[in-house]
């Protein structure tokens, strides 16, 4: 740690600290903040300390997305991304020309596949085999819940019984991103870089700290041989595979271990599917169909997890998606609090997503002290698929950011990336305005203000971590954790706020992305 401090100035400092919300200039001892104030006055509370000026700009705390997957991303940096390429057809191509150039029996993989982007057709197994059979082939749905895969891939997997190539949920997620995955998974220095380069462009898009949503045991030795090569500069907070939950608490594993670097948040568990792969449990049927999603976890198997977890002092975070989810979700919640009493963990308990809610369902989520972990930007990534598979009237309590906040609940900011972009500044706007990419206002009842989506990835984001004491918040004690903007984001139009530039970004006094 530096033995002296030094001075950060700009024209305004968003503090997110209601003692002191605004601010001119504040002192920063080795990765701590340790005074914030007037420029004069610091320069006179510390003499001959470094000024660094950033002139007009506006400085706000490091964006924190409290659940994405950033280990699991790192390989995607090389691969075909689907999200970028104007339909199916394209992405076909694509792995054509990857297949081209790969050694035979080498995987080829694309991602962020979008089965409604333009006008190309659902891909299956036959599609990709005419790509090439002599190389397995996966390709991830934007919403990573189903994947579709070549006869190659299927053998490899032992899964030649599913005809159409399609598979789902934790057979896709143990097939691509286990300890034990069939696919090839890139050595210990091709993981890394692909850490430190998905993390730069994080970096640009001003994020300091992210929550890895479900970390398997190799992935964390992963995450500790990055650091421990110095190429580890965003904050982790990993939520680990709930398959792990007895070995990890026997070894006295559990939330809070680790370091402000590095630190286990929980365990991560499944009730349903995704909102983007129209596969979470509902409880009305999708627009014109008869079907309410799937069960990913029997109630009984969950009832026993959250338990073990719960009495053991360490937190759980459920994926819970569909409102009959969420409901049955809280069922088992509220009978285990029932049973336990006041025991359990001193950070909260999450619902991950929590996408389709109902104002009792708010209710229950309040009562039970739960945090919740919503969707920032769905609205304007998806915008015209979910107004067509779940309706005008449900999108009004979908991602219920207004809901929610006005009850009291601690609520993180998500991107869930690659399920919708990682840029907070995107979802900010999202979280305002409410608007598809087309324009279309879906569900305006649940919009917020700039300075309460600011809030949700700063300070709940931090909140819903456990980690609300030190992070999130530009006030002495806390890190010197912070971006430098081009303009005021609770100034500007909200529909402008995806257009603020990222001028630099800083970790623990450190610059880390400078523009």
């Amino acid at each position: 740690m530096s033995a002296r401090p030094h001075i950060v100035t700009a024209a305004l400092i968003r503090t997110m600290d209601d003692a002191v919300p605004s601010a001119r200039a504040m002192a920063v001892l080795g990765d701590r903040i340790v005074a914030v104030g007037a420029p004069g006055e610091l320069r006179e509370r510390f003499p001959g300390a470094e000024v660094r000026d950033h002139g007009d700009a506006v400085l706000v705390p490091g964006f924190n997305d409290a659940h994405q997957h950033l280990v699991d991303m790192a390989v995607t940096v090389d691969q075909v991304d689907a999200g970028e390429l104007a339909d199916s057809r394209a992405m076909l191509a694509a792995l054509a020309q990857r297949s081209a150039r790969t050694p035979p029996g080498r995987w080829v993989r694309a991602f962020r596949y979008d089965e409604t982007r333009g006008d190309g057709p659902q891909i299956t197994r036959a599609d990709l085999d005419r790509v090439s059979v002599e190389h397995p082939i996966l390709v991830t749905q934007v919403s990573d819940h189903w994947g579709v895969l070549n006869t190659p891939a299927l053998e490899l997997a032992g899964l030649d019984r599913h005809g159409d190539g399609v598979v789902t949920e934790l057979e896709l997620f143990r097939l691509a991103w286990s300890d034990d995955a069939v696919v090839d998974l890139p050595s210990t220095d091709e993981h890394i870089d692909g850490i430190a380069e998905l993390t730069r462009r994080y970096h640009a898009a001003g994020i300091t700290s992210v929550g890895d949503a479900l970390v398997t045991a190799g992935q964390l030795a992963l995450y500790r041989e990055a650091r421990r090569r110095g190429r580890l500069s965003v904050r982790v907070t990993a939520l680990i595979d709930a398959v792990h939950v007895e070995e990890y608490l026997a070894a006295g594993v559990g939330s809070g271990f680790g370091d402000e670097w590095l630190r286990v948040g929980g365990f991560k568990a499944f009730v349903d599917g995704a909102v983007a792969g129209r596969s979470c449990l509902l409880e009305q049927p999708f627009e014109g169909s008869g079907e309410h999603g799937v069960r990913v976890t029997p109630t009984e198997e969950l009832r026993e997890l959250f338990r073990r977890v719960h009495l053991a002092g360490s937190a759980l975070a459920v994926h819970a998606n569909g409102d009959r989810a969420i409901g049955e979700l809280l069922d088992v919640v509220e009978g285990v609090l029932r049973e336990s009493g006041d025991t359990g963990p001193v950070q909260p308990h999450r619902i991950e997503h929590c996408s389709v809610l109902t104002p009792e369902l708010v209710r229950r989520i309040r009562a039970a002290g739960l945090a919740v972990v919503p969707f920032g930007g769905y609205v304007g990534a998806h915008g015209s698929k979910l107004l067509a598979w779940y309706g005008a009237e449900r999108l009004r309590r979908m991602f219920a950011h207004r809901w929610l906040l006005d009850h009291g609940v601690p609520v993180g900011g998500s991107s869930d990336y690659s399920t919708s972009p990682y840029e907070p500044l995107a979802a900010l706007r999202g979280m305002t305005t409410r608007e598809s990419s087309d324009g279309t206002v879906l569900g305006a009842e649940q919009r917020v203000s700039a300075a309460e989506a600011l809030w949700v990835y700063t300070v709940g984001s931090a909140t819903v971590a456990g980690e609300g004491h030190y992070k999130g918040r530009l006030a002495p004690g806390y890190l010197a954790d912070y971006v430098v903007l081009g303009a005021d984001p609770l100034a500007v139009p909200v529909g402008d706020l995806a257009d603020i530039p990222v001028l630099r970004t800083v970790v623990g006094g450190t610059e880390v992305w400078g523009g």
